[in-house]
């Protein structure tokens, strides 16, 4: 088989990734291709049981044309999404947008930088567990939260140095045994919100709101990286002057204010000096404890809306400055805080309103994410779809375990 013809499958595969159903015409526009070459290398996928037939679209005047799909249970990734205290691993058939067999342990990357070893153990374990036949896993997807130098393949905030020569991708490649491909966590999740939620245009900012304030910048329908793969490091602009120690080792920063961290560690003084709440405990586990201050300022607890409000109102002004340098068309508030809904968009906008200009700030959009916390899962599955070797294609095609 020859390259370009590979290249071409590994476009379509790539647009039709998610639950995509698209037909010939709507392919070949994708891939820039013509529609009889287009449609050559369809019937090749569909006759090796790569894709299959979908029936008809529905007519548009002409003569209905065929929708063509992934085949459902051939090709699967593996996500890994991890934050600063915890990794969810799942499965992710390319068919479909369903996440299976979704695991998450804690992994506090913060306290005590976790042995790189033990997640590749974690990752062994649950692929032992046969979920999905190992041969059927395209490639393994991760998203990390610091600074992570693609081109060097290592993570200068958590596992900066290599070992015995080997990069953060080969040490687990070599050990599992499959592609992987690695970016950092806000930048995966705005290719999520670019490519599979609500954002329409094609220059707009995402922010992470979870335990930091990150931040991923869709420029002319690309993610924007900057000079080496650094740029987006919202929650590190210093607007306050509280003399309160970052993680960055600076003080001052946005998420010293703002972060769900920040969020919980204050509904557990308010609880020791008896405001009044209806939250009554919190649980030890970080993800149980958000989900319950989020609902209960969904239900309209009075500590938990203040909470919330006040946080919103310190990343609207972080907002405000953004706007005044990108002119973005849209802002999606995605990340695990994006899942307590609008309670945060009037502060938001209230900022806005005192620290920006309106000429500016009257043309972007502030929007709330669908996916919220599953962002990251999605986004760092996508890592593999739009990176995996093109060669890899012939495995399918070759092995009749696949079909």
């Amino acid at each position: 088989m020859d390259i370009k013809s590979l290249s071409y499958k590994k476009e379509i595969i790539k647009a039709l990734s998610f639950g995509k159903k698209l037909t010939g015409l709507e392919i070949s526009q994708l891939i820039d291709k013509s529609l009889p070459l287009t449609n050559r290398i369809l019937e090749d996928l569909v006759r090796t049981g790569v894709l299959q037939d979908e029936g008809l679209a529905l007519s548009t005047g002409g003569r209905r044309a065929t929708l063509y799909s992934i085949t459902p249970g051939n090709i699967y990734v593996l996500s890994v999404a991890m934050d600063q205290y915890i990794t969810r691993l799942s499965i992710i058939d390319l068919h479909d947008k369903e996440i299976r067999h979704l695991e998450k342990f804690p992994f506090p990357l913060i306290s005590q930088k976790s042995d790189l070893d033990e997640l590749i153990e974690k990752i062994s374990q649950y692929l032992e567990k046969g979920y999905v036949d190992k041969d059927k896993i395209l490639g393994i997807g991760i998203g990390m939260p610091g600074f992570v130098n693609l081109q060097k393949g290592i993570n200068q905030s958590y596992y900066p140095e290599l070992i015995n020569g080997k990069n953060i991708l080969d040490r687990i490649s070599e050990k599992i045994g499959l592609q992987v491909f690695l970016d950092n966590d806000s930048s995966v999740i705005a290719i999520a919100e670019h490519a599979m939620g609500q954002a329409g245009g094609n220059n707009n900012l995402v922010i992470n709101f979870g335990w930091g304030i990150g931040l991923g910048m869709i420029i002319d329908g690309e993610l924007y990286r900057g000079h080496n793969g650094f740029a987006g490091e919202f929650s590190h602009i210093q607007l306050f002057n509280n003399n309160k120690l970052c993680t960055c080792g600076k003080s001052g920063c946005i998420e010293t204010e703002a972060s769900m961290l920040v969020i919980v560690n204050k509904v557990k003084e308010a609880l020791k000096n008896g405001r009044a709440t209806s939250i009554k405990d919190l649980p030890d586990d970080l993800e149980a404890a958000v989900d319950v201050v989020i609902n209960a300022a969904k239900a309209g607890d009075q500590l938990a809306v203040e909470l919330f409000s006040q946080a919103a109102y310190d990343i609207g002004k972080g907002i405000a400055i953004l706007i005044h340098i990108l002119n973005p068309e849209q802002i999606i508030i995605s990340g695990r805080g994006a899942a307590v809904g609008s309670i945060i968009l009037a502060p938001i906008y209230q900022a806005i309103n005192k620290y920006c200009i309106p000429s500016l700030s009257s043309y972007t959009e502030i929007i709330l994410s669908r996916l919220t916390k599953f962002s990251e899962v999605y986004g760092a599955a996508m890592l593999v779809t739009q990176n995996f070797d093109k060669n890899l294609i012939t495995k399918y095609e070759k092995s009749t375990s696949l079909l």
